[in-house]
């Protein structure tokens, strides 16, 4: 009786986990970068939409083609072998394509050992 039960609660059970949400994903490639003015502007503390980024806040800037997608201002993002959730904050230079900037800081050397890889980003539609 116990085994049936199981197979009944299942269901009910993966609705409320959140494990079958209607999520977008998408391989990108991921680069890095920090604040300072050799990489963004006089001012590299601001993003594009006017957010002020903060050494350990978990950012990134998103290619404008990704706009169209879905991954607009304040959107949540998972990426593949990061752990918790990126909020889009910062938009990329027009001749960027799939692509993502991962907010590090300050910390060139996290960014520069990150360097560039290929990865899948998830975010809900």
């Amino acid at each position: 009786m116990t085994r049936y039960f199981f197979f009944l609660l299942l269901p009910a059970l993966l609705l409320i986990s959140g494990c079958c949400e209607d999520r977008s994903s998408l391989e990108v490639t991921a680069t890095a970068y920090t604040s300072h003015t050799a990489e963004t502007n006089a001012q590299p503390n601001l993003a594009a939409w006017g957010d002020r980024l903060e050494p350990g806040m978990r950012a990134i800037a998103v290619s404008r083609d990704l706009l169209n997608m879905g991954l607009t201002h304040g959107t949540e993002v998972e990426i593949e072998g990061l752990p918790g959730t990126y909020r889009v904050l910062d938009k990329m230079n027009a001749r960027w394509h799939k692509r993502i900037d991962i907010y590090m800081g300050k910390d060139i050397a996290a960014a520069r050992e990150w360097g560039r890889q290929k990865v899948t980003i998830y975010w809900q539609e």
